[in-house]
């Protein structure tokens, strides 16, 4: 006669009369009779259904690792879905002579034949019922126990728990996988194990595996019981996403590569049987773990084999007798766990919010988490994706020197502060400085966009407009913060980029930094400054005092913009006098904004009717979406998208077959239908002169590229009296284009390309120029909750003012009015 053992679904088959003797000195006797019970359903539904008991078979365990039954004589009892747990119990019990309370039911759940559950009350077996509703037979499984009870006193005192013998339990057996084989073949191994803690010392002897010659006790059988959802409910549909790791513990003797991956198992398998544990040990070396609930005797230790990094499960009680409480919080769902669950779909959704995250684990697994839980799980997990900020600074010097090595030409630099934490770096390539100064405008923008990464900082740029009117990027920079240290640096590195900026103009903010930036680089070179018309009109309208309404602070900001257009002094001068008229204040402001630096009729560079420094906000939403990765990634991703850019261009440029771009193209033929309306007239004896009618009198000097109503010197394309002049002396508008709107000039924009960059890690050895320096990230972070939402730039004009319905002045309405009090 055999007896049959489990540990968590798995066999072990041994003869009765099989005794061990552990080294402290403990004696158990255990066997285990199985039989098996075939429930057939007649109509599950308030009919009684015959159980075909089985007796004396065995179970064998498969290559897939399911477990056969084979052999037994049966026997047959009836049953009911109004049967009680203690009457089916005690039948079984009488049917086969055995003492009450000896013997234990379990059963398969449909599809799983890996691991037993049992059977312990009412609705465990209506649960089991229930279960397999739609199934032809249920096979029901009894094991026979019998413990003799160990000498207390003879037990070594434990020095690795407080836990009692009485909280301890009956010993939990230890059970290797075994394919099909005899009896004799099963018997020669066996394992140790028990639910309460041995010694340190004897804990960690590599003893998993014993000979049956070493008598050493073999502990009898302890069934997994899990209290798990009914059929249908919703907490089975919480579970799905966890069944694949209800079997990720397997019992004793099972081993681990490190501590981290039993760790990992052994959450993922409480979160799979919704239970919380606690642990009395964690470290290196060793794991001792139990049931979160008070009382229940689940447990579970683990240590390293000697002489290995391998984790092997040690001891095992299985049992829950707190019912696997379901887990209502995220207790066990720790940063790394949610980490690896939302990995992947990170990947495919890099804008996966963490309100989604909460929502998708507790529809997935059951656990339910907090916003924190989440938002921290998905830093943890992008950090895994993306790599290291922290290393992605330290990676700065190789990559700038692989930036100027792929791209011969480029300019890539950058600094650090005293501690050796980031302070700003500058990059631009080779392609977009000979495409800028080969085909571009003399022509620049300068701007910035805030970063929100893990530590802050702010992107600056330098575009320049292409001859088609599209952002071309030039140059750009990541700083700690907006400074005017930080922008004299950024021009320090673009001049020394630059071959020649003789002629440049550059458009920019009226900052003080900037402006005396500006003034201090190019000092000696000629170039000019023009105020951004949308930065002033803010300021105009931010220091503008007094009372008045929305609709006419509008008014005032129309005339500024209508001022700063107007291409000839009496025009600017009829624009503010209209200002003048609304208010005397704005009036006195705007004539002490220095107009040489924005006003056309005063402006003495070219910044061909551009008048705002936001002209590169493509440029800035590559840079938004890019900011959340670490420094050289976004960077890498920048330089990506500029390389796509370039080579998108090129090959669309390819098929014009106009001789100016597309754009100036229909600019030009705006202006010719013009021409018809215009009578030429020769002005001078040197036949360099003419005078033009139409709706006004205009003098061209077509020598000198000029008309007297600034169309052409503003645009850099032949306004409509200049084309009626070159008409007139038959010869080809386009010849007196400026020579960026040609496609000639576009193609050598876009002539050169970017190269991508190795993404291998710093070598150990290479004699770098920069190499020496350590760079650490800046000591910025960023700020707990939710960033501001305000969008900067607002012009302050649009917002709405309150207006007093009864004396219909601004700044209060009707309820504070005092006017009729």
């Amino acid at each position: 006669m055999g007896f049959l053992q489990f540990h968590a679904g798995v066999p072990l088959i041994a003869d009765v009369g099989f005794l061990c003797q552990m080294k402290c000195g403990l004696k158990y006797e255990s066997f285990a009779l199985p039989f098996s019970f075939r429930y057939k359903s007649r109509a599950m539904t308030g009919k009684k259904v015959i159980a075909i008991c089985q007796l004396g078979g065995i179970f064998r365990t498969l290559c897939d690792g399911s477990l056969s039954y084979n052999g037994g004589e049966a026997h047959a009892i009836d049953i009911d879905e109004d049967s009680k747990y203690n009457d089916f119990y005690m039948e079984v019990a009488e049917m086969f002579n055995c003492i009450h309370n000896s013997i234990s039911i379990k059963y398969f759940l449909p599809g799983n034949r890996k691991t037993l559950i049992t059977i312990s009350n009412d609705k465990d077996l209506q649960r089991m019922i229930k279960f397999h509703e739609n199934s032809s037979s249920i096979d029901v499984y009894i094991m026979m126990e019998e413990v003799v009870a160990p000498d207390v006193s003879n037990m070594p005192a434990s020095r690795s728990s407080r836990t009692t013998l009485s909280e301890a339990g009956i010993l939990a057996d230890a059970t290797p996988c075994v394919l099909d084989a005899d009896m004799d073949e099963i018997s020669q191994h066996a394992l140790i194990d028990s639910t309460f803690d041995v010694p340190d010392d004897l804990a960690d002897v590599d003893e998993h595996i014993v000979n049956v010659n070493q008598h050493m006790d073999i502990a009898s059988e302890i069934p997994l019981s899990i209290t798990l959802p009914l059929p249908g409910s919703s907490e089975e549909k919480h579970m799905k996403a966890a069944q694949q790791w209800q079997n990720n513990i397997t019992g004793v003797g099972q081993r681990f590569n490190s501590v981290n991956d039993f760790r990992d198992a052994l959450r993922k398998y409480s979160i799979a049987h919704q239970f919380a544990f606690k642990y009395k040990k964690n470290d290196s070396h060793r794991v001792t773990v139990r049931c979160k609930a008070d009382g229940c005797p689940w447990r579970i230790h683990a240590s390293r084999l000697s002489t290995t990094q391998l984790i092997c499960i040690k001891k095992m009680n299985p049992t829950h007798t707190c019912g696997g409480s379901i887990v209502t919080t995220g207790h066990q769902a720790t940063r790394s766990w949610v980490a690896g669950v939302i990995k992947e779909k990170l990947k495919v959704s890099p804008n996966y919010k963490p309100k989604d995250i909460v929502t998708d684990i507790k529809e997935q697994y059951g656990v339910q988490l907090n916003y924190f839980q989440a938002w921290r799980g998905k830093e943890i997990a992008k950090e895994q994706l993306q790599g290291s900020y922290k290393e992605a600074y330290g990676q700065l010097p190789y990559f700038c020197e692989q930036i100027m090595e792929t791209n011969p030409g480029s300019l890539a630099t950058f600094t650090t502060k005293d501690d050796s934490s980031f302070h700003r770096l500058f990059v631009s390539f080779h392609a977009s400085l000979y495409g800028f100064q080969q085909g571009c405008r003399p022509l620049l923008f300068l701007g910035s966009v805030p970063l929100k990464s893990k530590y802050q900082g702010t992107l600056l740029a330098a575009t320049a407009p292409d001859g088609d009117d599209d952002v071309f990027p030039v140059a750009f920079a990541v700083v700690d913060t907006v400074s005017d240290d930080n922008w004299h640096w950024f021009l320090q590195q673009l001049k020394a980029a630059l071959t020649t900026c003789h002629g440049l103009t550059i458009v920019a903010d009226r900052e003080k930094g900037l402006k005396e930036s500006i003034s201090d680089v190019f000092q000696d070179d000629g170039v000019y400054h023009a105020y951004c018309l949308r930065f002033l009109s803010e300021q105009l309208i931010m220091d503008l005092k007094g009372q008045f309404s929305h609709e006419v602070k509008r008014l005032i900001v129309d005339d500024f913009y209508a001022a700063a257009y107007a291409p000839r002094p009496e025009g600017f001068q009829k624009c503010i006098e209209s200002i003048k008229c609304i208010s005397l204040e704005a009036y006195n402001w705007v004539i002490e904004s220095e107009p040489m630096h924005w006003a056309n009729a005063f402006f003495l560079g070219a910044r061909y009717n551009h008048m705002t420094s936001n002209f590169g906000e493509m440029f800035y939403s590559w840079a938004s979406e890019a900011h959340e990765l670490p420094i050289t990634q976004m960077v890498d991703t920048i330089r990506g998208k500029i390389m796509e850019l370039i080579n998108h261009r090129r090959a669309a440029s390819n098929h014009w077959l106009t001789r100016l771009t597309p754009f100036r193209e229909e600019r030009l033929e705006k202006e010719s239908i013009k021409v018809c309306a215009l009578q030429v007239f020769n002005s001078g004896p040197t036949g360099n002169k003419f005078e033009v009618r139409g709706d006004s009198i205009e003098v061209v000097d077509i020598s000198n590229y000029d008309c007297s109503c600034k169309g052409w010197q503003l645009s850099g394309l032949p306004c409509c009296h200049a084309i009626a002049v070159i008409g007139c002396l038959g010869r080809d508008p386009f010849d007196y284009c400026a020579r960026y709107f040609t496609c000639e000039s576009y193609r050598l924009t876009y002539s050169e390309s970017v190269h991508p960059i190795p993404s291998e890690d710093k070598p150990l050895q290479k004699d770098f120029s920069q190499a020496i320096v350590t760079v650490t990230p800046p000591p910025t972070r960023r700020p707990p909750g939710r960033p501001p939402t305000k969008k900067l730039g607002m012009v302050e004009a649009n917002k709405r003012q309150l207006q007093c319905s009864r004396c219909k002045r601004t700044g209060h309405n009707k309820s504070t009015c005092k006017e009729f009090i």
